[in-house]
C-alpha cells in the first residue's frame, strides 16, 4: 500500500504541486472487479485548495485523474451503517457515488482525514457525516492518528489567526541587537548564551529596584489615603446640595408639562377651528342654489344654467371630503337631510322634464326619409341631439345622485326614440327595394307616383318574380343551378341592370346605416355618460352616505373593489351595445330580411351581399361597437347562404343525368360554368373574400372532372370517347379564356384529358382500315418473333409473295375510299356542331392512317427486298381521300 501511495504521489499529485493526504481502493457497488483509488490531496501553496479524486489506470497502464471533486461542494458523507467492519461509502456531490471499498482500515483513514480537513476549511459550511462511529467524527484533536504522507518541502497549512507580524519597534530593536552581535547569524549557540545572561541580569536589576523603592511606596499609600478622606467630604456635601436641588427640577419638570399641555390644546383647538371652517364651508350652499333646487325652470336659457349650477354645487356639498369622526356631528347630519330633500326635489323636476321631452321627441315626425330624394338617405336625428345637448350635464348630475330616476329616464329614451328609428329603417328598406326594382327613379327627385302607389307596384312585381321561379326558389332553393339545360338557364333571373342596381343600393344602405348609427352612439355616450363607470352601486354616490347608523355600528358603506382596466372598458362596451341594441333592434332584422328576399329571387345576390358586408366589416375602426357586431353577425348568416348556394351548385353537378333524346354534346354544367364565372368574377373582382370563391372554383371543377366519366359511361347514344372529348375540350378552352390563376393546373388537366380522349376515339373508331393486311403483318411478326429472319419469311408458304399479293389485291383504292367516307359519316353523327372537333377528329384520324400505312410499307422493304410488291395507293393518295371527303362534306 505504501508503494502505491508513493507511486500516486510521485505521477500524479507532485507534477501539479499537489500533496496526497489519503487514499483507498474502491470500485462501484454494482461492479466490484474495475478497481479504482479514491484520493484526498491539498495543494501545496496558498490559498489552500483540498480535492477529492478519483484516479484510474488507463489502457497503457497510466495513472491518471478521471474526476475530481471541490471540498466545498461535498454535502453528505454517509457510511450506510455505523459500524467499523461495513465497506460501503457514499459522497454526495451534485449527485450520489455510491462506493464499495475493498479494506476498512483505508476507509476509516480517509474518512478521518476527510473530517478533519472539513473541520479545518469549512467550519460553517461543513458536509453532514451521517452512519458512521462516533469517535471518527469528533474533536478532530481526540481523533486516532492517521497515517500522513510526508513529502519534502511541504510545510502543514497553519491558520492565519496565529500568525502576528512583529510591530516596527520591535523590529529596530531585534536589528540593533544582531548588528551587535556579529556572530548571531555564525554561532547561533553564543548568541543564545549571551542572550541568556543579559536577560539573567536584567531581572536581578528588577528585583533590587523594585526593593529600593519600598519606601517611597509607602509614601504614596499615605498620600491615597488623606485623598480618599477629601473626597469622602466632598461627596457628602454634593449629596445634600443635590436633595436641595431636586426640589427645584420636580417643580420645573411640572410647569414644563403644564405648558406642553397647554400648547396642545391651543394647537388642537386651531385645528377644530380650521376643520369646523372647512365642513362649514363645503357644506354651505347658496340661496340662490337653493331656490334653484326647488323650483327649476328648465325651459328657459337662464333658468337652465342656474338649475346646472345648482346640481353642481349640491354634488360637490354631497362629495365634500370630511373626516368620517365629523360625519356623526348632529349638525352635518341635519345639513344631509336637507341636502336629500333638495336632491329629491331636483331630481324629481329633472325626471318630469326629460320624460316628457323624450316622449314628445319620440312623436314628433321630425326628420323624415324623403321618399323623392336624389339619392336614398337615411334620416339622422340632428335636431334631436341638439336639443338635447343642453341637458347633458342635468343627466350627469342624475346618474351620479339619482340612479335608479336616471335608469328610467334611459328606458324612457330608448323607448321614444327606437320608434323614429324602427320607422325610418323600414322605410328606408321599403325605398331600397324599389329602387333596386326600377319602381323609383334617381333623377333630380323625379318619381314614378305616390309611395302608396309605388309599393303596391313593387309587391306586385315581386309577387310576379316569386310566382315565375321553381318551387326551389320558394323554399330557398338557388334557381340559377350549373346542372340545368342551357335554354333554362338565366330564366326567371335578374338583369344584369338589377343586379348592378342591387349593388350599388346595398353599398349605398350599408354606408347610410353606419354615420346614423355611429352619431347616436357617440350622442348616448355623450349624454348618458356610458363612458364612465360608476364607483358604486348605491343608488347615490356621495360621501355623505357614509354615516353610521345610529344604535347599529356598521358603516353602511358600498363601494365596488377597483375594477381592472381591461375588464373596465369590456363593462363599459357592454353597457353602450346593450342600448345601442335598444334602439336600432330592428336593423339586424331587417337587413337579414331584404338579403334572403332577394336572395330567393336570383341567389347571386349572396354574392354581393357577401362582398359588400365583408369590406364593411373589414374597414370596420370599432370592431366592438354595435353596427360591427350586427354586420359581423348578419355576415355570418350571408356565409352560410354563399355556402350553401354553392353546396347547391356543385350537388346539380353530381346529380346531373344524361339527355337520352339524341346526342350528348357539351353538358350543362360545362356549358353554363363561363357565365357563372363571369359573374362571380365580375363581382368578386379585387375583394379579400376572393379566397372563399376560388375554393368553390376548384370544387365544381373537380366535381365537373369527376362527373363527365360517369354521364360519359351511362349515354347510350352517343360514346362515352366523345362525351369526354367534346366536353374536356370546351373546359379547357375555357378554363384559358377565364385565366382564373387557381384553376390553372386544373386547366392543364382537361387538357390532357382531351387528347386522352381524342387518342382512345381514334384508335377506338378508326380501327385499323387495312385490317387482312394488317393481320398478314402480325403474322410475319410473330415469326421473326419465333427467330426466322426476315429475309426468309417469304419462303414460309402461309407468307409468300403470293399471298401478300392476294391480300393486297383486297384494298384497292376505291375501297379505302368507300371505307373512309362510311367513317367520316359516322364520326359527323358522334360529334356536335358546337364545338367544331370534326376537322380535327379528322386530321388526327388521317395521321393514324399514314401511320398505318408507313408501318405496313416499311415491313414490305424489309421483309420482301426486291420483290417489286407496292400497295395500290400511295400516301398522297390517302392525303387527296381525307381532303376531298372533308370538302365534300
Amino acid at each position: 500500500m505504501a508503494a502505491i501511495r508513493h507511486t500516486l504521489q510521485r505521477e500524479v499529485f507532485q507534477p501539479n504541486d499537489e500533496r496526497l493526504l489519503a487514499v483507498m481502493h474502491v470500485s462501484k457497488v454494482l461492479k466490484k472487479k474495475k478497481i479504482s483509488y479514491l484520493c484526498l490531496a491539498v495543494t501545496m501553496e496558498t490559498p489552500i485548495c483540498i480535492t477529492i479524486y478519483q484516479v484510474k489506470k488507463n489502457d497503457k497502464n497510466v495513472l491518471k485523474k478521471k474526476r475530481s471533486w471541490q471540498l466545498n461542494t461535498l454535502r453528505v458523507v454517509d457510511g450506510r451503517v455505523a459500524s467499523i467492519d461495513c465497506n460501503d461509502l457514499d459522497l454526495h456531490f451534485e449527485k450520489v457515488f455510491r462506493w464499495y471499498c475493498s479494506n476498512i482500515q483505508e476507509r476509516q483513514n480517509f474518512v478521518i482525514l476527510l473530517w478533519k480537513q472539513c473541520c479545518i476549511h469549512l467550519p460553517k459550511e461543513r458536509p453532514e457525516f451521517r452512519n458512521l462511529p462516533e469517535d471518527w467524527v469528533g474533536d478532530p484533536g481526540l481523533l486516532p492518528e492517521t497515517q500522513v504522507i510526508l513529502t519534502p518541502g511541504f510545510v502543514e497549512p497553519t491558520e492565519a489567526e496565529d500568525y502576528h507580524a512583529l510591530t516596527e519597534r520591535e523590529q529596530q530593536d531585534l536589528d540593533k541587537l544582531m548588528s551587535s552581535c556579529g556572530f548571531a547569524i555564525s554561532n547561533a549557540e553564543a548568541f543564545m548564551e549571551m542572550i541568556a545572561k543579559d536577560l539573567s541580569v536584567l531581572d536581578g536589576e528588577n528585583v533590587q529596584s523594585v526593593l529600593a523603592s519600598q519606601e517611597q511606596v509607602e509614601m504614596l499609600m499615605t498620600q491615597i489615603e488623606a485623598a480618599l478622606s477629601e473626597v469622602d467630604v466632598v461627596e457628602t456635601r454634593l449629596n445634600m446640595y443635590e436633595e436641595v436641588i431636586s426640589h427645584v427640577r420636580d417643580a420645573l419638570e411640572k410647569m414644563e408639562e403644564k405648558n406642553s399641555l397647554i400648547n396642545i390644546v391651543n394647537c388642537n383647538n386651531q385645528k377644530l377651528l380650521a376643520e369646523l371652517e372647512n365642513v362649514i364651508f363645503q357644506l354651505e350652499l347658496d340661496g340662490k342654489h337653493q331656490a334653484a333646487l326647488t323650483d327649476a325652470d328648465l325651459t328657459s336659457t337662464t333658468g337652465l344654467l342656474d338649475a346646472i349650477a345648482a346640481g353642481k354645487a349640491l354634488l360637490n356639498a354631497m362629495n365634500a371630503e370630511i373626516h368620517p369622526a365629523l360625519l356623526r356631528m348632529a349638525a352635518v347630519q341635519e345639513q344631509r337631510k336637507r341636502f336629500d330633500k333638495w336632491k329629491a326635489k331636483f331630481s324629481q323636476t329633472i325626471s318630469r322634464h326629460l320624460n316628457n321631452l323624450f316622449i314628445h321627441l319620440g312623436n314628433d315626425a321630425g326628420e323624415t326619409l324623403s321618399f323623392h330624394a336624389n339619392e336614398l338617405t337615411l334620416p339622422r336625428h340632428e335636431s334631436i341631439h341638439g336639443e338635447l345637448e343642453v341637458y347633458a350635464e342635468l343627466m350627469h348630475w342624475m346618474k351620479a345622485m339619482d340612479r335608479k330616476a336616471y335608469t328610467a329616464l334611459m328606458r324612457v329614451y330608448t323607448n321614444a326614440i327606437s320608434k323614429l328609428y324602427d320607422r325610418d329603417i323600414k322605410q328606408f328598406f321599403e325605398e331600397a327595394k324599389l329602387r333596386i326594382s326600377g319602381l323609383r327613379t334617381d333623377k333630380k327627385g323625379k318619381g314614378s307616383g305616390s309611395r302608396e302607389d309605388l309599393a303596391g307596384k313593387f309587391k306586385q312585381g315581386a309577387a310576379n318574380v316569386v310566382s315565375g321561379v321553381s318551387g326551389g326558389a320558394a323554399s330557398g332553393t338557388p334557381t340559377l343551378l350549373l346542372g340545368v339545360e342551357r335554354d333554362q338557364w338565366g330564366i326567371d333571373a335578374a338583369s344584369s341592370a338589377e343586379r348592378r342596381r342591387f349593388d350599388e343600393v346595398l353599398e349605398r344602405v350599408l354606408a347610410q346605416l353606419e354615420p346614423v348609427c355611429l352619431a347616436e352612439q357617440n350622442f348616448c355616450i355623450s349624454f348618458f355618460q356610458l363612458d364612465v363607470l360608476s364607483p358604486t352601486t348605491k343608488n347615490t354616490q356621495t360621501t355623505l352616505d357614509g354615516l353610521i347608523a345610529e344604535g347599529a355600528g356598521v358603516a353602511r358603506e358600498d363601494i365596488d373593489p377597483s375594477v381592472p382596466l381591461k375588464r373596465a372598458e369590456k363593462q363599459v362596451n357592454e353597457e353602450v351595445r346593450r342600448m345601442m341594441s335598444d334602439l336600432f333592434g330592428c336593423i339586424e332584422p331587417e337587413l337579414v330580411n331584404f338579403v334572403s328576399h332577394y336572395e330567393k329571387v336570383d341567389s347571386f345576390y349572396c354574392m354581393y351581399v357577401l362582398v359588400r358586408l365583408s369590406q364593411h366589416v373589414m374597414s370596420a375602426q370599432d370592431t366592438g361597437s354595435f353596427l360591427s357586431m350586427s354586420f359581423a353577425s348578419a355576415l355570418v348568416q350571408v356565409k352560410r347562404n354563399f355556402d350553401r348556394f354553392m353546396q347547391a351548385q356543385l350537388r346539380s353537378i353530381e346529380e346531373t343525368r344524361p339527355n337520352r333524346k339524341g346526342t350528348c354534346g357539351i353538358l350543362p354544367f360545362v356549358d353554363n360554368f363561363e357565365d357563372f364565372a363571369r359573374t362571380s368574377e365580375e363581382i368578386f373582382k379585387n375583394s379579400e373574400r376572393r379566397t372563399d370563391l376560388e375554393k368553390w372554383y376548384t370544387k365544381l371543377v373537380s366535381a365537373m372532372f369527376d362527373t363527365i366519366p360517369r354521364i360519359a359511361s351511362e349515354h347510350t347514344k352517343t360514346p362515352s370517347e366523345v362525351v369526354k372529348m367534346e366536353n374536356y375540350h370546351h373546359l379547357f378552352a375555357l378554363l384559358s379564356h377565364l385565366k382564373i390563376s387557381v384553376l390553372d393546373s386544373l386547366r392543364k388537366e382537361a387538357k390532357q384529358r382531351y387528347n386522352d380522349a381524342l387518342r382512345a376515339y381514334v384508335t377506338q373508331y378508326f380501327g385499323r382500315p387495312l385490317e387482312k393486311l394488317n393481320q398478314f403483318f402480325d403474322g410475319v411478326q410473330a415469326k421473326v418473333a419465333q427467330g426466322v429472319k426476315e429475309s426468309e419469311i417469304s419462303y414460309q408458304m402461309a407468307f409468300s409473295k403470293q399471298e401478300l399479293r392476294k391480300v393486297i389485291k383486297e384494298y384497292p383504292a376505291r375501297e379505302v375510299k368507300r371505307g373512309l367516307v362510311n367513317l367520316y359519316r359516322k364520326v359527323e353523327k358522334h360529334l356536335c356542331e358546337q364545338e367544331n372537333l370534326l376537322q380535327v377528329v379528322w386530321r388526327a384520324m388521317q395521321e393514324e392512317f399514314i401511320q398505318q400505312y408507313k408501318s405496313v410499307e416499311d415491313l414490305i422493304q424489309r421483309c420482301y427486298p426486291g420483290s417489286m410488291i407496292a400497295l395500290e395507293f400511295t400516301i398522297s393518295d390517302i392525303l387527296e381521300f381525307f381532303s376531298e371527303i372533308a370538302r365534300s362534306h
